[in-house]
């Protein structure tokens, strides 16, 4: 059995066209259901979540000062470059497994694994993140104990769970539940955005962007071999908090904050018009949420001094600072439910990837069984929820936090490469949707994403080979042996059919 063993880009186009009689044996195939505006909707839902409302605070105090405007435009520009390389796959091979099934077709089953043992981290880390965030910001509005909803002082985060358990609900039971949901929690939170930037101007004291990146100065934690960067470790160089160093760093953990589009690719197979809407939807996601974190930080960096701003609930907090407690209490509000959105689509997102893996017999097929009636994957929507709840309410957000960037920059760099070689392996392939500039493109995102991936914290870097590891006893113990293309049948019938998985049609 081959370990690079590839799925042909026919195969998995037409891989969910079986006739009705056959949805029972099966599992059965998920709904299309979805337009542009529902995968904007989903995007902005993922994407405007804790990065803005916490994670913002978290890094200008740390790492960046006012300079966590630049963090979050070096980490919105890599996303674009790896956004037109997601574009041209979904809308040319929209389907459930997004990166993992493009890894699929290009560079072989074993990579493709990878990713897709990348893709759970992401999903379900990024669900637990947000989740802490919710239950912290959830607190300061209701004034609720620190010992069962703070991010600092609490045994078990309940209200990290509880939140968890609901919307979980809310992705078992539908796509278009979760659409209607996703929608309006979305209309919250970008109108309380452009009221935060709108109300939060008149507040603003240019003195507090100076000196806008503050100057480099050692990192006081202990340990501090394990929390540098990467290049800092491996080149010698003191750990540092603040200068450029810091910037570099910021964005790297900043980058969590765009790993929602990889949820829209994740959506193609339940898109009506994949080839029109895929891109427009990953593309208008990006454009709008980068526009919103840049208004965002600017203005609140410049209502207090970085130095004071709030670990919790760093967008709310800032309002309370400068005798605005009203709008605080507003925009706390806006940002339990923007929260919200983004563990639901998380939880979503994971379910999918869950049941691509299933389907193609990496994971017993149990998990590919479809509700005959909601049309969801519920046994993985329901594993999901319950590993997400267990993470929420027991591991720290900023540990949660890098390991989601690390992970989402891993995928990034697989379909960047991905874009290069369906070029030459499917010249001939249907691309609805071009990148631009290839190889230029794909290449220079791939470097940025390593770039990014080095500024990430050696412990980071730790616990991801440890994920890796666990995920490839995984595949040899059980994937390798049940994968569709193990199976004698499979590859007689796609030799008859005249394509060799992963050869030029």
């Amino acid at each position: 059995m081959d370990i690079t063993r590839k799925k042909s880009v026919d195969d998995v186009i037409h891989q969910n066209d079986e006739d009705p009689g056959a949805a029972d044996e099966h599992g059965g195939s998920l709904r299309k259901s979805l337009g542009v505006w529902d995968l904007i909707g989903f995007g902005i839902g993922i994407v405007i979540g804790t990065g803005i409302f916490t994670l913002t605070g978290v890094q200008a105090k740390n790492n960046a000062g006012p300079a966590i405007v630049i963090s979050f435009l070096i980490a919105g520009a890599v996303s674009l470059l790896a956004a037109l390389c997601y574009a041209e796959l979904a809308a040319a091979v929209p389907t459930a497994g997004s990166s993992y099934t493009y890894a699929y077709t290009t560079i072989g089953e074993i990579f493709a694994w990878i990713i897709a043992w990348d893709l759970i981290l992401e999903f379900a880390l990024g669900a637990a993140v947000v989740a802490r965030g919710w239950s912290g910001y959830i607190a300061g509005v209701f004034n609720l104990p620190s010992k069962w909803f703070a991010e600092e002082g609490s045994v078990v985060n309940v209200g990290a769970i509880f939140i968890t358990l609901v919307l979980g609900y809310v992705a078992l039971r539908g796509i278009r539940e979760s659409k209607w949901v996703t929608n309006g929690l979305v209309a919250i939170k970008v109108i309380v955005c452009i009221f935060v930037i709108a109300v939060g101007a008149f507040y603003v004291k240019t003195k507090n962007w100076v000196p806008f990146i503050p100057p480099a100065q050692p990192a006081k934690s202990s340990g501090a071999e394990l929390t540098a960067p990467l290049w800092q470790f491996l080149t010698g160089v003191t750990p540092s908090q603040y200068g450029i160093a810091g910037v570099l760093v910021a964005s790297a953990v900043v980058f969590f904050a765009y790993s929602g589009f990889e949820a829209v690719a994740n959506l193609g197979e339940e898109t009506k018009k994949p080839a029109r809407d895929m891109p427009l939807g990953l593309l208008g996601t990006l454009g709008i949420c980068t526009l919103l974190y840049v208004g965002v930080c600017l203005v609140m960096t410049g209502m207090v001094n970085y130095r004071d701003l709030s670990e919790a609930d760093a967008v709310a907090d800032v309002f309370h600072q400068v005798g605005v407690g009203w709008a605080g209490i507003l925009i706390g509000i806006a940002a339990v439910a923007g929260l919200s959105s983004v563990i639901l689509v998380d939880i979503i997102a994971m379910g999918r990837i869950g049941f691509a893996l299933a389907r193609d017999g990496l994971l017993p097929p149990i998990f590919r069984k479809v509700h005959p009636s909601w049309g969801t994957p519920v046994l993985m929507t329901a594993l999901t929820i319950a590993t997400v709840a267990i993470l929420a309410g027991f591991v720290p957000i900023s540990v949660l936090a890098e390991m989601v960037s690390i992970g989402t920059l891993f995928a990034f760099v697989v379909v960047s490469i991905a874009v290069v070689v369906l070029r030459r392996t499917q010249p001939d392939m249907k691309r609805p949707f071009r990148t631009p500039l290839v190889p230029f493109v794909p290449i220079l995102a791939t470097a940025c994403c390593l770039a990014l991936m080095a500024s990430l914290a050696v412990e980071t870097w730790i616990r991801f080979l440890v994920w890796l590891a666990i995920g490839l006893l995984v595949y040899f113990f059980y994937g390798r042996k049940h994968a569709r293309l193990a199976t004698p049948d499979l590859a007689g019938e796609l030799t008859q059919e005249g394509t060799v998985p992963g050869s030029p049609q």
